[in-house]
């Protein structure tokens, strides 16, 4: 079975979608309307702007997400997913890819969490931390012991997880993963401690944004990164959509399920390639591909 993932933030580069504006008639006409949608010309950034434009929330999120999409609408016919899942705001990507939701709705949605998410992290200092070579459940017992609010917040693949939370409480953790035993365990350059308590205001936000919006059956499953497993009723997709921003995100659980239920060859749809080099840790037999 075919399944598609696509990328969250952090995928971005300088150029990104110039290839696709040039030479598809479609893509320019959907990078056009990102454009009127936005209020800014998002393309003028993703094809020439620097490292540190592109870093600016507003622009990361909306520009990854419309990389990945614009990329699976151009592939027409090729394009045949039996399941999807992205990585944190890929999710929002895998859910217009699917036909849960539209083009328009979904980059609508992806900017006001994009500057929700922005408000949420100026409210109190917080970030995140790679930890490198424990099990998770060191990592959550190690978080647990800490005062002060710091989670497991991404299961990249066995032996990577990334911790969140208030920013002194995350640097406690990192001592105490290092004493634990942890390979590695150092602070990330984002803005704030996404995927944590500390998103509950951006969360807040976005609920309302999420339910004023219309979603469809999907003409595939999504595995939602709350729940690591397939979706495919609109109420649970949107409800599991809310809870995102303030729950972990499940990858290693995802794409064990995925494989589970049938998948064999996962493609990457969207800047870089770090979604299939975690499925290859997480499952050495499955094939993964990158378009």
């Amino acid at each position: 079975m075919k399944a598609y993932v696509f990328p969250g933030q952090g995928a971005q580069f300088t150029g990104m979608g110039k290839d696709l504006y040039d030479n598809s008639d479609l893509a320019k006409e959907l990078f056009e309307k990102a454009n009127e949608i936005l209020g800014f010309r998002i393309t003028d950034i993703m094809f020439e702007g620097t490292a540190e434009q592109l870093k600016e929330t507003k622009v990361t999120q909306p520009a990854v997400f419309l990389h990945s999409v614009i990329l699976a609408k151009t592939l027409g016919e090729d394009f045949k997913p039996e399941m999807v899942a992205g990585h944190s705001l890929g999710e929002f990507s895998a859910l217009v890819a699917n036909g849960a939701l539209s083009f328009e709705d979904g980059l609508k949605l992806v900017s006001q969490r994009a500057l929700a998410m922005q408000k949420a992290c100026e409210i109190t200092p917080s970030t995140m931390a790679a930890v490198l070579g424990l099990e998770d459940k060191i990592v959550e017992d190690v978080c647990a012991s800490i005062d002060g609010v710091v989670v497991a917040a991404n299961y990249n693949c066995p032996g990577q997880l990334v911790i969140s939370g208030e920013t002194s409480a995350v640097e406690k953790a990192c001592e105490a993963m290092k004493a634990a035993g942890a390979k590695r365990a150092l602070i990330l350059p984002v803005g704030g401690a996404f995927h944590s308590p500390m998103m509950e205001p951006a969360r807040e936000e976005l609920a309302k944004a999420i339910e004023n919006t219309n979603f469809s059956n999907p003409i595939c499953p999504v595995y939602q990164n709350v729940t690591a497993s397939a979706v495919s009723d609109p109420t649970a997709i949107k409800k599991n959509l809310i809870i995102q921003l303030t729950a972990p995100v499940r990858w290693t659980q995802s794409v064990q399920q995925m494989v589970k239920d049938g998948a064999t060859l996962f493609t990457e749809i969207g800047p870089g390639k770090v979604l299939t080099g975690l499925v290859n840790k997480i499952d050495k037999e499955v094939e993964t591909a990158n378009v």
